[in-house]
């Protein structure tokens, strides 16, 4: 059973120390460090920190903040903490999913990120319909005009390589036989001109 810590700073100008000086105290034995955004996804610290965490273990950090990068993402991290049978606690904010108290506070935590997510795909669904009633099309924009499409059909007809077609319309070489309604030759002594 390990008491690990995790600490982040956002940049390179801020220093650790006072999180260090808290999570020394509080007994980690081994502490995960970084410095780098909380909105960033990529923190190989914390990943390896999750990693590491065994049945039994407690993960400790000093605030909140210094974990996830959004209410849902520490949902996320909460949850595979709980697979793991890891407890959690939060110093500043006496959070110890070790006592049922921390258990309570961490599950309303969860909860309303959850309520927060549906909220936000409700408004979103919301805002294309309104959107869409409103004539915006959604999507990427159409490369070439049906003209286009029709005159390169013809060009391949009269044996301009797929190659050529694709550097000539600025499209790539799968555009070109999606366009034409063939399908991408495996090699090229498969390229055969549409029947």
């Amino acid at each position: 059973m390990a008491v690990v810590g995790y600490a982040r700073v956002s940049s390179v100008g801020q220093k650790l120390d006072v999180q260090l000086e808290k999570l020394k105290m509080y007994g980690c034995e081994k502490v995960f460090e970084e410095k780098v955004s909380g909105t960033t996804a990529n923190r190989v610290q914390l990943q390896r920190c999750l990693e590491y965490l065994r049945e039994g273990d407690s993960l400790v950090i000093t605030k909140l903040d210094r974990l996830a990068r959004s209410t849902f993402h520490l949902t996320q991290i909460a949850n595979l903490l709980e697979e793991k049978s890891v407890d959690f606690v939060v110093l500043d904010q006496q959070i110890d999913t070790s006592t049922p108290t921390g258990k309570l506070l961490f599950n309303m935590l969860a909860s309303i990120a959850e309520f927060e997510t549906e909220i936000r795909k409700e408004r979103q669904l919301e805002g294309i319909e309104k959107a869409k009633s409103k004539g915006v099309k959604f999507g990427a924009k159409k490369k070439l005009t049906e003209q286009e499409i029709e005159q390169m059909i013809q060009e391949r007809e009269s044996g301009v390589l797929v190659k050529d077609l694709a550097k000539k319309y600025g499209i790539s070489i799968p555009s070109v036989y999606r366009l034409m309604g063939a399908k991408v030759p495996q090699n090229e002594s498969d390229k055969k001109l549409p029947a």
